[in-house]
């Protein structure tokens, strides 16, 4: 069976997906961005800080922790910022290290964004 789900607290999808899918003790999360957030034109800490607390609210309605996190995919228009968000990943991770991988890309769905964060979490 799979469930596809919106949450409550986060801003509306912005087009035709949902921000999580479940399947086999599997929560597939979408990409998020600071896309409608009061962020989103901000620094790329500013809008990584607001994706890792976008995080945050999925994994708590799921009734799951950080340790759950088992692959995250992190997208950057810049991969030169880096060293910017390296703290603020390691701060949220809380020693629960998962699988992760970094792509610099040329472009996000909005001009003002800058990173775009999708995960993978053991149910």
């Amino acid at each position: 069976m799979i469930e596809r789900i919106n949450y409550q607290d986060l801003p509306q999808a912005a087009g035709p997906y949902v921000h999580a899918t479940k399947h086999n003790n599997t929560l597939y999360i979408s990409g998020l961005t600071a896309y409608k957030t009061e962020v989103q034109s901000s620094s790329l800490i500013a809008q990584t800080t607001e994706i890792l607390s976008q995080l945050s609210i999925i994994l708590d309605c799921e009734g799951l922790v950080k340790n759950n996190l088992v692959k995250l995919t992190i997208f950057v228009r810049d991969i030169g910022n880096l060293t910017s968000i390296r703290e603020l990943l390691f701060q949220f991770y809380e020693e629960s290290l998962p699988a992760c991988s970094l792509v610099e890309v040329s472009k996000l769905i909005h001009p003002d964004l800058l990173v775009e964060i999708e995960a993978i979490a053991a149910l």
